[in-house]
């Protein structure tokens, strides 16, 4: 019989004393506007998930989409770095 303390000691090797450095802070408050601009696309596009969109749904998608893409190019100009999962 295998003892489940072998595998709780990988579970619990991140445990809630392990907090995000000032470093990796200061990138997720760099990102927020792009954070949140995708989730107001994903916002946009759960709520068409359950009927036909309506010329209002695809306006709103559009819009959130271009806020989602505008917030990415401002952070990649503001950086100088690349995006994940852009074209090369």
């Amino acid at each position: 019989m295998d003892h489940i303390v072998t595998v709780q000691n990988v579970v619990t090797a991140f445990a809630d004393f392990m907090e995000p450095t000032a470093a990796e802070l200061e990138a997720i408050e760099r990102e927020m506007p792009v954070i949140l601009a995708d989730v107001d696309l994903l916002d946009a596009q759960i709520t068409t998930l359950d009927r036909m969109p309506t010329e209002l749904d695809a306006r709103r998608i559009r819009r959130a989409r271009r806020r989602a893409l505008a917030a990415r190019v401002a952070l990649v100009n503001r950086t100088g770095a690349s995006l994940p999962g852009g074209a090369a």
